[in-house]
């Protein structure tokens, strides 16, 4: 398995790397050229977008869509090589990591206090446009930990630096005020409650608190994980979202939820949580694989089966390794599944398996940069062991 990871991350990184780390999204369909048809109809913009995205044929330079950067591919990337320098000293790993977070630097959102990210793209949904440029706390939250990786692992203050200011960030956005804790929003213009987008900003501001010591980063995580973990369903699975719209239950954002309360746990020594930690992994373990490895989407159902869940499950079973020794085995089983079933020739990941086709489009950050940061920390759980918890500091040490 050690000989098949290598080789695949070898491939997979030489993909990423001869493009320049540019590449297409699924929702970047508005960048058509197309586009003007659409009239700013609303729903006529979600048609075009989602003919784009779901085409299992990748129609996109028929319609203009270019390869671009994607700021969560490059956290993620930096992710995977900072994984790699971490397990086996790779100085090369390493320079390529700062060098994708420098970029992340020079790439910050325009016009906010503080450190955020968003997407290169217009997206429209059901429930709104988030616009160009908009940061989110989901790429936000997640970017933030490649920082505080670097943090932990190489000493620059300059990258504590850039994950305080994405905590700061954090604390300015709307919050759903409830008794059962506070809800942070998924976007800074509006309210919107998401669990995954929550717990990923409490997870952010929990592990910042261990190096800045800032009070108000640990009551904001305190309170955020609450509210999701206090809503938790009774087999310890999460809706995406409260709202009756937003009742599914699916792969990868509960490999969020999970790796972001475990994270608060040990980022803030406040075990009030652990149970609910113990039944959402058991009821992900339950749930989202079948017996060859392959990974489900959703709980009710296989199809589509997406390379993002493979990754993100991949990257949740490394991080459990250590609490549950099945985690690892059932992570070398969905691996070696993913690229005997998903990796190309050259390299880069398919989109989606579909029962009678496969979605063969090769985006950037959901497959490509996902599963770099995902075998990366299998490979480094393989070749070392196991370790000590990632964010193990239970008091803050201030540089």
């Amino acid at each position: 398995m050690k000989s098949k990871l290598q080789q695949s991350l070898m491939r997979l990184a030489s993909w990423v790397e001869q493009r320049e780390f540019k590449g297409y999204d699924p929702g970047d369909g508005l960048n058509s050229f197309l586009r003007p048809l659409a009239c700013r109809n609303r729903l006529a913009e979600r048609v075009l977008l989602q003919l784009i995205w779901k085409s299992p044929i990748n129609i996109r330079p028929l319609v203009g869509v270019k390869p671009m950067d994607s700021t969560k591919g490059r956290g993620y990337m930096a992710w995977g090589y900072l994984r790699l320098f971490k397990a086996f000293g790779d100085e090369q790993a390493k320079a390529k990591g700062v060098a994708c977070l420098e970029w992340l630097m020079n790439h910050n959102a325009a016009g906010i206090t503080g450190y955020a990210w968003g997407n290169h793209f217009d997206f429209v949904t059901r429930s709104g446009c988030i616009a160009a440029g908009t940061p989110t706390i989901v790429w936000s939250g997640l970017i933030g930990q490649a920082f505080l990786e670097a943090y932990e692992q190489l000493g620059d203050i300059r990258f504590l630096d850039v994950a305080r200011g994405t905590a700061e960030w954090v604390l300015t956005l709307p919050r759903e005020q409830t008794d059962r804790g506070v809800c942070l929003s998924y976007v800074p213009d509006t309210q919107s409650s998401i669990h995954n987008s929550n717990m990923l900003g409490a997870a952010l501001l929990a592990r910042t608190w261990v190096h800045t010591g800032e009070p108000r980063f640990l009551e904001a995580a305190r309170s955020a994980m609450a509210y999701s973990c206090l809503r938790q369903l009774p087999d310890g699975a999460w809706w995406y979202g409260e709202e009756v719209k937003y009742h599914w239950i699916d792969n990868f954002h509960t490999g969020y939820n999970l790796d972001s309360l475990r994270r608060y746990i040990e980022s803030s020594g406040d075990d009030t949580f652990r149970p609910q930690l113990q039944r959402g992994l058991r009821y992900f373990l339950d749930t989202f694989f079948e017996p060859t490895g392959r990974p489900r989407y959703y709980h009710n159902r296989t199809y589509p089966v997406d390379i993002q869940c493979a990754a993100q499950a991949i990257d949740t079973l490394a991080f459990f390794a250590d609490q549950e020794p099945s985690c690892l085995v059932l992570a070398q089983k969905v691996a070696r599944w993913t690229i005997s079933h998903m990796q190309d020739r050259s390299g880069f990941f398919y989109y989606r398996q579909y029962p009678w086709l496969m979605a063969k489009t090769p985006y950037l950050h959901w497959g490509q940069a996902t599963m770099f940061k995902a075998m990366a920390h299998l490979l480094g759980k393989i070749a070392i062991g196991q370790g000590p918890p990632e964010s193990g500091a239970v008091s803050p040490s201030k540089p």
